[in-house]
């Protein structure tokens, strides 16, 4: 039967740190990172480059991090998933500039895609603007800065429970507004 993993010492330590309780979370996790992150971007390369990206962001959020749970994995996995975000969205810009005509003019604009996505952006930014002040901050915390409901929770000083509800008002809110916009 296997044990449960309890990385709460080594990350209070690693926090305080100690590089020997960070040495000790990389051996633990790392192979389990480079795995999501050879899943999400595909290429053994891009995966040890988003493993090593996702570590060292942990190192540096580390001082003001309050592990949710027992397992520092769940955390670590949240860290790779945006470290790859990142990694594909300049991979994107990188085949952009390949396909580009000497002089940097593109040889397509779609200004009818760029137009929607200006008014789908603006609906997003409307209807939060119309947020109470807490779920404006819930919004940006769980949205825009990738936290969990725990975490975003404890930052509020207020329970899992009302994030998780106020953030699924919030997204049915924000998801009608796209949707109206697009049907405009």
């Amino acid at each position: 039967m296997a044990q449960a993993v309890d990385d709460t010492d080594l990350v209070a330590r690693a926090a305080g740190g100690s590089d020997g309780a960070f040495r000790a979370l990389y051996r633990a996790y790392a192979r389990p990172v480079y795995w999501i992150a050879h899943r999400l971007v595909g290429n053994p390369a891009d995966a040890e480059d988003v493993t090593q990206e996702t570590f060292v962001t942990a190192w540096r959020k580390l001082p003001g991090m309050r592990l949710e749970g027992t397992s520092a994995l769940p955390w670590l996995a949240t860290i790779c998933r945006l470290q790859a975000a990142n990694r594909l969205r300049s991979r994107q810009r990188d085949r952009a500039r390949t396909t580009e005509i000497p002089g940097d003019i593109v040889d397509t604009v779609d200004v009818e895609k760029q137009v929607i996505d200006t008014a789908t952006v603006e609906a997003i930014l409307r209807e939060v603007s119309t947020l109470s002040e807490l779920d404006r901050e819930i919004f940006r915390l769980c949205a825009a800065e990738g936290y969990g409901y725990q975490a975003a929770a404890d930052h509020l000083g207020v329970t899992t429970g009302v994030v998780r509800n106020r953030l699924s008002r919030i997204r049915t809110h924000v998801r009608t507004a796209v949707t109206e916009t697009e049907r405009s």
